[in-house]
């Protein structure tokens, strides 16, 4: 890959309330927002809706002054209660193929930073990059680090497609867009493109996973954390893709973006009928561009292992956040604790531990440098103790009442943020050296050299 010319150090921002940058996509124009500069909702590409991104071309100014617009998708109001999400804090639009860069505002001198991308979760139907729960300011001014948050098309708008009538694989296709467009750009901002840390957590972190095998995406990043991947539902989903796309095939490109909303719940297929993969029914597909069969995915994973330094890792409870959902009050219940416990055990392990575990083997194995860690962060007494999404505020580092609400109810803050600080600090060494080192801290987080069984 031929590297593309990096702005000089005389074009770092202007100083104001609205800095701006001189990159090869042109002028971007900022706002200052205490201590960082942030410039928003910069297109990277577009797309018109179920074909693939078309690389934004470059500008003579963008006005990068406000927040990228989430991909249309359902309410999913489970996880507004968990993680105290507010509905509607982002505008919806299907020209959401936009990213957000968030800088120190101090830089120094002929300083290079280390660059962290964000690919969000959600199931691969519901987040954006840029709500307030993935505010990486913190994260930014305290580990000197630029963080780069990605929006990616969602649901039966981005993840479900036959590869004939309809292209497969569309967010994964926008998230490498995406990173093309950091990998031309981010040294404008004072970030260093040959050190480009990807991470995400859940659908973010197995969109990161298979970033690392797709085509394309070579070269455009050298490490990746990969919190939390669903990797245990991702095997054997042909025959229910299949099916899901035989009732899809009447949403067209000129369905109202409402309809096409409203339709699909009646698209996503039953657990019943397909097992534990329909719990998550949107993903990725094996055998379509960019990604290898699903046959050929050991080989890939054992070529990319040489490539991409991996921090790889979950929540000593992650399915304790789903057995609350589907039980509500009762899963208090003395009675039904230890029922609770076990099937949240169980889940675990089927859907993100083994999976994990396996991942860890294998890029050790081919040759690949990566640790592997395990969160065991939680309130005690708070049933969603050590669950899944329970890292996520301690990234972000800020504790507010609104915030978190379920999740971290009862937190004691000054122990919040000795551990969002120990968890930030390891997340970004990894992106400085690619090596944390073992760690263990209990109550927080164990780090371990792979292979980890």
């Amino acid at each position: 890959m031929t590297t593309p010319s990096h702005p000089s150090r005389s074009d770092t921002p202007t100083k104001g309330a609205f800095p701006s940058w001189s990159a090869p996509a042109g002028e971007i124009v900022g706002r200052r927002d205490g201590a960082v500069l942030r410039a928003g909702g910069i297109r990277y590409a577009r797309a018109a809706r179920f074909a693939p991104p078309v690389a934004e071309a470059p500008v003579e100014r963008i006005d990068a002054t406000g927040p990228s617009p989430a991909c249309p998708q359902p309410r999913v109001e489970f996880l507004e209660e968990v993680l105290g999400l507010v509905p509607g804090e982002l505008p919806f639009d299907e020209d959401c193929l936009r990213l957000s860069v968030t800088v120190p505002a101090d830089p120094g001198g002929d300083e290079t930073l280390p660059v962290m991308v964000m690919i969000h979760g959600g199931s691969y139907v519901s987040g954006a990059g840029d709500p307030e729960i993935y505010d990486p300011a913190v994260l930014v001014v305290e580990q000197r680090v630029v963080v780069v948050r990605v929006t990616y098309r969602l649901g039966l708008l981005g993840y479900l497609g036959d590869g004939a009538t309809r292209p497969a694989n569309l967010g994964l296709l926008d998230q490498i867009e995406a990173l093309r467009w950091v990998r031309a750009n981010i040294a404008a901002f004072g970030g260093d493109p040959s050190e480009v840390t990807l991470f995400g957590q859940s659908a973010g972190g197995d969109a990161i996973a298979h970033l690392m095998i797709a085509e394309g995406a070579d070269g455009l990043f050298r490490r990746a954390i990969i919190q939390s991947p669903p990797i245990g539902v991702m095997p054997g989903r042909s025959a229910m893709t299949d099916a899901m796309m035989r009732v899809a095939q009447s949403l067209t490109i000129e369905t109202d973006i409402d309809d096409v909303l409203s339709a699909q719940p009646s698209v996503e297929p039953s657990i019943a009928r397909h097992g534990i993969a329909a719990g998550m029914p949107f993903g990725v597909q094996y055998g379509h561009h960019p990604l290898p069969a699903e046959e050929d995915l050991d080989a890939a994973r054992r070529e990319a292992a040489q490539r991409v330094d991996v921090l790889i890792g979950s929540t000593d409870r992650e399915a304790s956040l789903f057995p609350g959902k589907a039980l509500g009050d009762r899963a208090l219940s003395p009675w039904l604790a230890p029922f609770v416990q076990r099937v949240g055990q169980a889940l675990t392990d089927r859907i993100y531990g083994n999976g994990i575990l396996d991942f860890a083997e294998r890029h050790h194995r081919a040759g690949g440098r990566g640790q592997r860690y395990l969160i065991t962060r939680g309130v005690s007494g708070n049933p969603y103790a050590g669950a899944h999404t329970i890292e996520l505020p301690l990234l972000r580092g800020r504790l507010e009442t609104r915030w978190g609400a379920d999740l971290i109810e009862g937190v004691d803050p000054d122990d919040f943020e000795r551990s969002g600080r120990r968890l930030r600090q390891v997340f970004a060494d990894f992106a400085r050296t690619g090596d944390v080192g073992v760690i263990s801290e209990p109550g927080l987080i164990e780090v371990r050299e792979l292979p980890s069984r």
